[in-house]
């Protein structure tokens, strides 16, 4: 595996930063390979973040099972950061362990793949008992900040609290591990499954000044950019959402060749020459 660049990585590292601490919102959408990801900063993103999801499903595994390992994880967020200038997170999904020395080894190991952030999050892999309890949730998030505070350069830091999206709908619950990853040292605060524009500004509110990160196109939403922005959101995250539109693109023409054996779809694809330019 190439090793990064260091004095590169650091500047990714503020650049990173600087997005978290200007005025204003941001998008970091999430590619799941080196291509995607290279398209995404020709569009004019100022940063991505990976997506545990799209990667399982490029790897025909399933999310949220533990089912892709952390030198996976870890090689695909390596092959990003090389293909593109951006600053690189990554979804670390829940530490790759239960123990909190865990969690503070996979942010190192991140570290080394050139990434300048990922989240930690508090699920446990085991769909009969989703999330861990509060108090190792904590402790997991607290190494994980050590280890970050431990670089040379500066790591934001991603907590997330899950169980909106693991049927226990607690926002009370959520708010308190939120409250408690942010005295942790998490640099940014996260709970997927936030539906309204309540929820929203309650997270906001009880994290202040920590900024807040929100998951879009999971689903049908009236959410704009401006309308986040309004409730004090810092960034906007796209989870799984772009993998599946394209593999929702791919798997329309193939049923269209397999069910009609007509292939109008390419008619509105964008033209091969354009996709060896970019990628060349």
């Amino acid at each position: 595996m190439e090793t990064p660049n260091s004095n590169t990585q650091a500047i990714k590292a503020e650049a990173f930063r600087a997005l978290h601490e200007r005025q204003g919102i941001f998008v970091i959408p999430n590619p799941w390979d080196a291509g995607s990801a290279k398209i995404l900063e020709s569009l004019g993103f100022e940063a991505l973040a990976t997506t545990s999801a799209g990667l399982a499903f490029s790897l025909a595994k399933p999310d949220g099972l533990c089912a892709v390992s952390r030198d996976q994880t870890l090689k695909n967020a390596h092959d990003i950061v090389m293909a593109t200038n951006l600053p690189l997170s990554a979804d670390l999904e829940n530490g790759f362990g239960k123990a909190p020395e865990t969690c503070a080894e996979t942010i190192l190991l991140a570290a080394q793949t050139g990434l300048v952030g990922g989240s930690i999050e508090d699920t446990t892999g085991n769909p009969e008992d989703p999330i861990y309890p509060f108090e190792l949730a904590v402790e997991r998030v607290k190494a994980a900040v050590k280890a970050a505070k431990s670089l040379s350069f500066h790591f934001t830091l991603t907590a997330r609290a899950e169980n909106l999206i693991y049927g226990k709908p607690d926002l009370k619950d959520t708010i308190r591990r939120l409250e408690a990853f942010a005295n942790a040292g998490a640099d940014v605060l996260f709970a997927p499954g936030l539906k309204n524009r309540n929820e929203i500004e309650a997270v906001v509110k009880a994290v202040a000044p920590r900024p807040v990160n929100v998951v879009m196109g999971l689903g049908v939403s009236d959410f704009t950019v401006s309308k986040l922005a309004d409730l004090g959101v810092k960034r906007i995250s796209l989870g799984s959402s772009l993998s599946r539109a394209a593999y929702s693109s791919f798997m329309s023409a193939a049923e269209e060749i397999s069910r009609e054996g007509t292939f109008t779809f390419a008619n509105n694809t964008i033209p091969y020459a354009v996709f060896n330019k970019l990628f060349k």
